[in-house]
């Protein structure tokens, strides 16, 4: 039976006992203390924890598993034992509450000896101790003799941790023979000889922590059977290596190394491990795991580079990964489809790592080997001190793990206390730095580009329909430009993503282009992407709220950009180059441009020039552009080298950075310039160029505010609604508007300037009424909505009358502010200036007098400030 006939015959059996069958769930569980799904049972872990109800109460499985991480790590002992894999699929039939012992026992029984056909004569059984229960079923309703059921203690007893839930277990092992080993059953016998097939685990106890086991209302049943294991008894061969699903691996490590498997002990251990660790690095990138330094990435690059190393240890110098993974799609491909949906994928992420690492291991090698060439042994033996294996790991890239696997093979231990020294010592000196150093974030980008490259940006598509996540990582609002941000989002909740794509149609913001936004629709939901960005050269950051379930890492998604939007913004792109050569055609050849922003309803542009830019300038600008627009020539975008460029005269364009390969923009038949932004196809997609305002920015720096297509359709609509509106308000024709606002104007002026006669004409009438109201020689009033100047003219006259040593008045003119006048006897002892200073600042203004002139005037913001502002006056002229 091969390994395509034993899963549908384990399907089928379980289905017909009422099991509904599941496909295997993600490698990546959703259970956050494990790193990778280790057992059949996690995904069910809600089920048997009575945190979810399940859909059914019987189900069944072929789980994937990986067991190289944490507690359950059997990496160190792979291609060493015929038992341990780090990827293996465990067969699996459930029970929630449903059926117990006695119907979960002859079922396993039935299914190995009657469907898989082992015989009888060479099953033993194994329960825990305490469990009489099960050890009657198997003696009396199945019919095993006693004296072939074993009782074991921790080896049968199963828990999901110190607390939850618990039960003994119950085994099958079968007998591979007297070649294999001792006898003595499992219990006794060679582990080699008696193989376990089969592992019910009877769920039926609670633990509260103290050791107290509390029966279940409703206890589950929860199989584990290696279909590795089986498959090793079921061909009838040697060891699990042996089975159909490694021998394909095996042949094409023959190839690879150019040696026979089976002809010596130690290249069948590098064998073995390419077999192994090629198939967990394939379903592991298959299912969203990327080579990383963190968690479950960290082990998957681990293994990759464990095989890598005992290739370089044959000899073999060209990449083997991608070659070990195409194979592992070949063989699993029809019973895991997404690997063969994924096949270039896995084999682009798994030889980027394997090419990385090689340099890696070159540099380290060398190193390594000089270090060990200089050490004497000791009482234990020779040791390698630790600062050697830190100075592989920090400086060269070169992991621990790998040079403790080195020296174990040459006999050699490692100073880890030394190791673990300077490993502190580096995050002290970290800590103490970070504040000017990389930050976590940088590291993080870093890695994803080292692992999968440069985002392909699919330049002239809306969309692209399968784009994979290869990163999301979830972000604080605060993180976001608030301008990005709905009045509704903080009410509502959302979360916020920054996503990663192998391939995008989406615009990073650069050279003065604003990002793309639009969706990323994937089948656990999606998200609205509010900009993009690169978080490091060439990896685009696509910033959003999530919608739904949002997307899942490795899975494939639609990307859509909101395209009329990009057509708005190509056309401002394309006439910011339009716009920089008419600059320097009627400016002249020094403008260069200094910066600019390419946004859907504007466009603005920086250049240097020495003055200001005339409005006759401005207009012959203006009409050169749309002139070059109207022609309508042709725009093209390419990629060529930059010597190509350079010698066609294409100017280098602000914000863009340029290596070898560069893009030109020829856009008509004047303008030639480097930029990687998006573009129209001809100048006529344009539409009208109209520059909206010219303004200075600094020394020699001028800025131009423009708009093209649409938008400046809209603003001819809104001017000329502004137009009708003022005409309709003077009473004037449209056209004659000019000369109608102009005499208005002049009417104002005449109406102003008899109000202001007036104003004094009253004021020098109340100068004698406010001098006979004095107090110790000094007038204090609030003139109320008095305009600045009459304020001033007033106070100047009451300080004219007898006895008069100071005046302080103050106003609140009708335009808005404070009106602050102090007028003193210039040969008396009140100073004017001080009489103000303090008044000044209350209402929220001052004075620039210089010196102490008889007639100060001040101003202010805060008309509410006036009476408290006289009171201080009061005090310093009065006392009181």
């Amino acid at each position: 039976m091969r390994a395509g006939e034993l899963r549908r015959a384990f399907s089928s059996f379980w289905a017909e006992r009422g099991h509904e069958v599941r496909a295997s769930a993600s490698l990546i569980p959703h259970e956050p203390s494990l790193l990778f799904t280790v057992a059949g049972m996690v995904p069910f872990m809600p089920y048997f924890l009575g945190e979810e109800v399940p859909p059914s109460r019987r189900m069944t499985t072929i789980q994937k598993c990986v067991r190289a991480g944490g507690k359950h790590n059997d990496l160190d002992d792979i291609g060493r034992t015929n038992r341990h894999f780090t990827f293996f699929e465990m067969m699996g039939n459930f029970s929630f509450g449903d059926y117990f012992k006695a119907e979960a026992v002859p079922w396993a029984w039935e299914f190995v000896t009657e469907v898989l056909g082992l015989e009888p004569e060479k099953l033993w059984i194994t329960v825990h101790v305490s469990d009489d229960e099960a050890a009657e079923i198997w003696r009396d309703s199945v019919g095993i003799p006693a004296e072939r059921i074993q009782r074991l203690d921790k080896d049968n007893w199963w828990a999901a941790g110190d607390i939850g839930p618990c039960g003994p277990c119950s085994e099958i092992f079968y007998d591979l023979g007297p070649e294999h080993g001792g006898d003595g059953g499992p219990a006794l016998g060679g582990e080699d000889r008696f193989i376990e097939v089969w592992n019910l685990v009877f769920m039926q106890f609670a633990n509260d922590g103290t050791g107290e086991l509390t029966p279940l209302d409703a206890p589950g049943i929860d199989t584990g059977a290696g279909l590795e294991r089986i498959l090793a008894v079921l061909q009838g061969v040697p060891s699990a290596w042996d089975i159909d699903l490694f021998a394909p691996l095996l042949a094409e490590a023959e190839r690879i190394c150019g040696k026979s498997y089976g002809a010596d002990s130690e290249t069948d251990v590098s064998m073995r491990i390419f077999a192994d660790h090629a198939r967990a690095t394939a379903m592991l990138i298959s299912d969203g795991v990327f080579p990383s330094n963190e968690d479950r990435g960290y082990v998957l690059r681990r293994i990759i580079r464990r095989a890598v190393r005992h290739a370089w240890v044959l000899g073999v110098e060209e990449v083997v990964m991608p070659r070990l993974t195409d194979i592992v799609v070949d063989v699993m491909g029809d019973h895991y489809t997404d690997l063969r949906t994924n096949r270039e994928f896995i084999s682009d992420v798994v030889g980027r790592e394997e090419e990385r690492f090689r340099t890696t291991l070159a540099a380290g090698q060398r190193i390594l080997d000089e270090a060990i060439a200089k050490l004497e042994g000791g009482a234990d033996g020779p040791v390698l001190d630790g600062s050697v294996a830190f100075l592989l790991h920090d400086t060269h890239g070169f992991p621990v793990e790998v040079t403790e696997e080195i020296l174990a093979e040459r006999g050699i231990s490692l100073d880890g206390a030394g190791f673990a020294a300077e490993m502190e010592a580096q995050r002290q000196r970290a800590r103490a730095g970070r504040a000017g150093g990389p930050t976590f974030a940088d590291e993080r980008y870093r890695e994803i580009l080292a692992q999968f490259g440069p985002t392909e940006f699919i330049r002239d598509a809306s969309a692209v329909s399968e784009a994979r996540v290869l990163a999301a990582f979830e972000i604080d609002s605060a993180a976001i430009e608030p301008a990005l941000l709905a009045d509704a989002d903080e009410a509502h909740g959302y979360a916020y993503v920054e996503v990663y794509l192998d391939r995008t149609p989406f615009y990073a913001e650069s050279g003065g282009q604003i990002g793309d936004v639009g969706t990323i629709n994937g089948s656990a939901g999606s998200v609205e992407v509010l900009d993009c960005t690169y978080a490091l050269a060439d990896l685009h950051r696509h910033i959003g709220r999530v919608r739904g379930g949002g997307v899942e890492v490795g899975s494939l998604v639609e990307a859509q950009i909101d395209d009329v939007r990009r057509a708005a913004i190509r056309r401002n792109h394309t006439g910011t180059h339009i716009l920089h050569w008419a600059l320097r055609e009627v400016l002249g050849q020094h403008v260069k441009q200094a910066g600019s922003l390419v946004a859907p309803d504007r466009l603005r542009f920086d250049f240097s020039h020495y003055d200001a830019v005339t409005p006759e300038q401005l207009r012959e600008i203006e009409r050169l552009a749309n002139a070059e627009i109207i022609a309508n020539g042709r725009c093209r975008h390419y990629e060529t080298s930059m010597d190509d460029a350079q010698s066609i005269g294409a100017i280098a364009f602000f914000g863009d950075k340029y290596g070898d390969v560069v893009r030109v923009l020829e856009a008509g038949e004047h303008s030639v310039e480097l930029c990687g932004g998006t573009h129209v196809a001809a100048l006529g997609d344009i539409g009208h160029l109209r520059i909206v305002s010219e303004s200075s920015i600094g020394s020699n720096m001028r800025r131009i505010e423009a708009m093209s297509g649409l938008a400046t359709v809209e603003r001819l609509a809104d001017v000329e609604d502004l137009l009708g509106g003022l005409a309709e308000l003077v009473n004037a024709p449209a056209d004659e508007l000019a000369g109608a606002v102009r005499r208005r104007l002049d009417e104002t002026k005449e109406l102003r300037r008899q109000v202001r006669d007036l104003q004094r004409a009253l004021a020098s009438g109340r100068a004698t009424e406010l001098a006979e109201a004095a107090t110790d020689g000094v007038v204090i009033a609030d003139l109320g909505d008095l305009e600045r100047d009459a304020l001033r003219d007033l106070a100047v006259s009451v300080r004219d009358h007898d006895g008069i040593r100071a005046v302080v008045l103050a106003s609140a003119p009708s335009g808005g502010g404070v009106a602050l006048v102090a007028a003193v006897d210039p040969a008396g002892t009140l100073s004017a200036a001080d009489l103000l200073r303090d008044a000044a600042r209350t209402v929220g203004g001052g004075f620039g007098a210089k010196g102490d002139p008889p007639l100060v005037m001040a101003g202010g913001r805060d008309p509410e400030g006036i009476g408290a502002a006289l009171d201080q006056v009061r005090a310093a002229a009065l006392g009181a």
